[in-house]
């Protein structure tokens, strides 16, 4: 059994700071400045009280940070004795919880420097495998609360080498989102959405996210790169998707308008998505311009799919935008090759021009053969 993962350090501060400091989401800052201070008083975050202050995101309290400090100076002088007493007195296993339970407190309060090195002194001391993968969970999740790429992918593939040395069931499912989460980061979302989809049924990660937010996150995601049969198998009739929709309806309207072919409706609920849940987000607010292109390029292609040609008015009324919109969205991603079709502006036709597979095939062949002429051609040379 799994010791239960304490949710250090709190995954929804560094959402709050990034409301406050976007002047975008200023209809937001009331309640962001109200949960941040909140969470950072709970945990006694005096460092990270420091660093949200210097980015002028709220007004120094002095009385509040000195009282802070009071008190995490008083409680690692307990846990310092405790780890000498330890030390002096007792064993492997004693020592180790001491300089966990020393890791976590830096953890907790937002201590950057002093959490990560402590929480890697831990790791060396620590013999069980499976405290030895929740240690790095836990810097993981502080390169993930600081924004420390350099953090999260020193330690992912340790996480994955101690997971595959004798990793139980829920750390390796828990893996899967911390995996998938990195992934969408970095923008190589086919790989993430793939992860999270396959943790969806197995969900226990709540000290990354909440459970109606990684939902969304599958959605969203998934959305963009399942094939179309696989988005009604996978997600839309998937028991964990049906009961988060209801609380979250304008995902509904994206997946059931873009399988439905309602293009009209789906692009409405891709521009309130963009505005209500990918711009505020502090995961999703840098890739919100390509993956509403992305969204706005599958629809396209879904539709033009479907047809030899058809008139830009009659796909503008589709999609409910204007000729002129049509015209000049298509032309640019044709331009780009994204889309294969052409226009023809004198009778205000688009024509599809799929790529032949047997063509695709040939090509493939003859470039395959080239490289292999090249090969016996260098290898002849060799040998004579």
């Amino acid at each position: 059994m799994a010791e239960e993962i304490i949710p250090i350090p709190n995954l929804s501060l560094p959402q709050h700071l990034f409301t406050l400091i976007s002047p975008t989401l200023v209809q937001l800052h009331d309640n962001a400045r109200k949960q941040l201070l909140e969470g950072i008083k709970a945990d006694k975050m005096s460092p990270y009280y420091k660093l949200v202050i210097s980015s002028g995101a709220l007004t120094p309290d002095s009385a509040l940070l000195e009282s802070m400090e009071k008190d995490n100076e008083e409680e690692l002088k307990k846990l310092d004795e405790r780890l000498a007493e330890a030390e002096k007195q007792e064993g492997e296993s004693e020592i180790s919880d001491a300089l966990k339970a020393r890791a976590n407190h830096l953890t907790r309060i937002g201590d950057k420097e002093g959490a990560v090195a402590a929480q890697k002194l831990a790791l060396e001391k620590t013999p069980g495998l499976g405290s030895r993968i929740d240690i790095v969970l836990t810097l993981i999740r502080l390169g993930f609360f600081f924004g420390d790429n350099g953090l999260i992918t020193e330690n992912l593939p340790k996480a994955e080498r101690f997971i595959e040395e004798g990793g139980d069931w829920d750390r390796r499912n828990r893996l899967k989102v911390y995996r998938g989460l990195h992934m969408i980061s970095i923008r190589q979302l086919k790989a993430g959405g793939a992860l999270l989809l396959d943790a969806l049924s197995t969900f226990t990660a709540t000290e990354l996210t909440t459970y109606n937010d990684f939902v969304a996150l599958t959605i969203i995601i998934n959305a963009l790169t399942l094939k179309r049969v696989d988005l009604k198998k996978r997600l839309i009739t998937a028991p964990e998707v049906i009961s988060v929709l209801p609380e979250i309806p304008i995902l509904g309207d994206l997946l059931n308008n873009l399988y439905d072919c309602h293009y009209a409706k789906f692009f409405v609920a891709l521009a309130t998505l963009e505005q209500t849940y990918l711009l505020p987000s502090r995961l999703l607010s840098p890739h919100t311009r390509y993956y509403v292109r992305e969204m706005r390029i599958l629809a396209y292609s879904q539709l033009l799919e479907s047809y030899r040609s058809l008139t830009l008015e009659s796909l503008s009324g589709a999609f409910g935008v204007s000729v002129e919109f049509v015209d000049s969205e298509l032309s640019r991603f044709i331009a780009n090759g994204r889309l294969h079709c052409t226009i023809d502006k004198v009778h205000g036709i688009v024509e599809t021009t799929r790529p032949s597979l047997k063509n695709a095939q040939y090509d493939k062949v003859i470039k395959q053969g080239d490289v292999l002429l090249n090969s016996i051609q260098r290898l002849s040379k060799v040998l004579y």
